[in-house]
């Protein structure tokens, strides 16, 4: 009978393309087709850490609460946002309200310091 240890060791050592040799050498030997997910997860997984994942690059900035200085925070929104005043007072009243959709990182962190140094809860998504 064959060590398992020594043979577990040499199959984790596997690249992708020995596994897939493996895999086809096997079911031409067994005369079997190999079920997706089942004895070769472990490719499939190695597949799956291997690719990047992608990085968010679109946010949504919300206000959550006013603060204290609820005209500063006003004046504020109108300029992130070109509203007028009474749009702007009506989403800030309105809290927790989405003031940008889809922005970059930047243009978010930036805004969301500005609202902050008014007193503004400020999150971003």
């Amino acid at each position: 009978m064959a060590d398992i240890e020594k043979l577990v060791n040499e199959l984790s050592e596997l690249t992708l393309l020995e596994a897939a040799e493996l895999k086809t050498a096997l079911e031409e030997k067994w005369g079997v087709t190999a079920a997706t997910g089942g004895a070769m997860m472990m490719p499939t997984a190695a597949v799956a850490a291997a690719e990047p994942e992608e990085e968010q690059t679109e946010f949504d900035l919300v206000l959550s609460e006013i603060g204290p200085k609820k005209i500063n925070v006003i004046k504020v929104v109108r300029a992130l946002t070109n509203l007028g005043l009474r749009e702007a007072k009506e989403a800030v009243e309105g809290a927790p309200t989405t003031l940008l959709e889809a922005v970059g990182k930047e243009a978010a962190e930036e805004a969301k310091g500005k609202l902050e140094e008014e007193g503004a809860k400020v999150e971003i998504k």
